[in-house]
């Protein structure tokens, strides 16, 4: 291009702030022109967000430092500015949309205080004309009812409007640059679909440069211009999407691509046995939302039919996956089925026993044994302040295990999950994330479970790590003989690891059946377009190269 970069990066390095500094980025350069987006990939620790936090003036002071290069905004070098000048910058000619907006948006402030915000910090202009400005700047995002949720707290707007708000809030002063870190990693595919798209019309309207960060090799698919792959602090392979996508020159970039996985099913498995260990007979659950005042002044409140006669059977060795959007009912199964939601009606039997109306700590825990869980994130769901073994040992020893005992067992699973013995004596600070999911594994089946319930397991990982771990789940699963229910927005990992699928809407079961019939010849209008909003749907990573369209 014959036009000046939006943002020029040169031989950029950063490094840990401390007596023996560890280098993070080691001398990177990119360019991003007006309209065009960059997508940085690469697995956990390879630099993409440090790159970003570099270029927004934001790595966290005492911790990181910029050691060498430049990072350049029209021509004026951002690692050079003061404190000041880079506030300035900030809002009103580059802008960045978290990954989590839940965390980057203020609790306790209504979303159009936090919009009104901008406005004052870059602009002269009138409390009615900052309202007004808000307003549209929520009209051009899509958000219904713009004056609903300028009114609205976070936690009363769903993940798709919050994102939508970091959007809308990011775009609002029309920056020449727009950073994107994993803006759609949370959201189900048909909220994904629509924020890619907003970004896309946006950026073409304003001629904004976008640096979009991702780990969601179907995700540059659908938005980038060009990519650069990275890898540990490196950049080792830059180009226009379609060449890297179909002729990766290095051996990590055909890795990372040989481990997305495919939309095509994999082929059926003739059921092991016909052991039933689950089955759901027509189960409901029906939250009732009532307010303080509400019960104060003994006025009704609603009710929300979060899970609508939901009927199904798990064989065991079997793997069931349940998909579809967020709201749809899919974790309130899964709390149902764990005990940790009280179902409202119905019959959930493990191993032919109904364990729906148990009551009492101690018939839920015997029941509880037979099902466990495996969280979306492991980071949240292990106790930070107890080594791993503590962690593995605990609920053993709730049901009567000797610590000896319980403790040579988790030695044993953890080198199933393929870590060393001595993770025993660890802290999960001290792993990665699929270092900790594979200890989210070992601990579920420390109860010797008959039933795996794994809630989103794999959608915060890499797309090498979601490889291993799925292998893993897949290896164990056979080597026990489990039942697992898996829960997932991810079409591409529902086709690799479901034997069958379950596709909810509005807590309603709309089509189940094998998954080679469900994906690759959905009947119901439903699954049909949530398999059209799966990213790079049109792109073929193991033959690098565009499906072409049916005739």
């Amino acid at each position: 291009m014959s036009v000046d970069p939006v943002l020029s990066v040169r031989n950029l390095k950063v490094a840990t702030a401390a007596r023996r500094p560890a280098e993070i980025l080691k001398g990177i350069s990119f360019d991003i022109h007006p309209g065009e987006t960059l997508c940085l990939v690469g697995e956990s620790g390879s630099g993409k967000s440090v790159t970003s936090l570099v270029t927004m003036g934001l790595l966290p002071r005492g911790e990181l430092e910029v050691t060498a290069g430049e990072a350049r905004l029209n021509g004026e070098d951002i690692v050079a500015a003061t404190p000041a000048r880079t506030r300035a910058l900030r809002g009103a000619d580059m802008a960045m949309i978290f990954q989590e907006p839940m965390t980057a948006l203020n609790p306790v402030l209504t979303i159009g205080l936090q919009m009104d915000e901008v406005f004052r910090a870059h602009r002269a202009m009138r409390a009615p004309d900052r309202k007004a400005a808000a307003l549209e700047a929520f009209a051009s995002v899509g958000l219904p009812s713009p004056a609903r949720i300028h009114d609205s707290y976070p936690h009363q707007l769903s993940g798709g409007q919050r994102q939508r708000v970091m959007i809308a809030m990011a775009l609002a002063l029309k920056p020449k640059l727009l950073i994107a870190d994993e803006p759609t990693t949370a959201l189900d595919v048909t909220t994904q679909k629509q924020i890619l798209e907003l970004i896309r019309r946006l950026q073409e309207e304003q001629n904004t440069a976008v640096l979009f960060i991702t780990h969601d090799m179907g995700v540059v698919v659908d938005i980038a211009d060009r990519v650069c792959v990275m890898r540990n602090g490196e950049i080792v392979e830059t180009g226009e999407v379609e060449k890297v996508l179909s002729a990766p020159r290095q051996q990590y970039t055909r890795d990372l691509l040989a481990a997305v996985p495919a939309l095509t099913p994999r082929p059926a498995r003739a059921p092991h046995s016909q052991d039933r260990v689950l089955e759901l007979i027509e189960v409901n659950k029906v939250f009732s939302l009532q307010s303080a005042i509400s019960r104060l002044l003994g006025r009704e409140g609603h009710s929300v039919h979060a899970v609508n006669n939901v009927s199904f059977r798990l064989e065991r060795g079997r793997t069931l996956g349940i998909v579809g959007e967020s709201g749809s009912g899919k974790s309130t199964v899964a709390r149902c089925v764990l005990r940790l939601e009280d179902p409202s009606s119905g019959a959930i039997l493990v191993n032919g026993h109904d364990i729906a109306p148990l009551q009492g700590q101690r018939a839920l825990a015997e029941a509880r044994r037979a099902v466990q869980m495996i969280f979306q994130d492991p980071n949240r769901s292990l106790n930070p302040r107890l080594r791993i073994g503590e962690s593995l040992i605990e609920g053993p020893m709730n049901a009567g295990e000797a610590r000896v005992a319980a403790l040579a067992r988790a030695g044993d699973l953890l080198e199933v999950v393929r870590l060393p013995r001595d993770s025993l004596d660890r802290y999960p600070h001290q792993f990665s994330g699929g270092q900790r999911q594979r200890i989210a594994i070992a601990r579920a089946l420390m109860m010797s479970p008959d039933v795996i319930v794994a809630d989103e397991a794999v959608s915060a990982l890499d797309v090498s790590v979601q490889a291993q771990v799925l292998d893993l789940l897949a290896e164990v699963q056979q080597r026990q003989n489990l039942a697992v229910l898996f829960i997932t927005h991810d079409l591409r990992v529902a086709a690799q690891i479901c034997d069958d699928v379950m596709v909810m809407r509005r807590g309603e079961v709309v089509e189940f059946g094998p998954a080679g019939d469900i994906l690759a010849r959905p009947q119901h209008d439903y699954t049909r377009a949530l398999i059209e909003a799966a990213p790079g749907r049109d792109w073929d990573f193991a033959q690098g190269r565009r499906i072409p369209e049916p005739a």
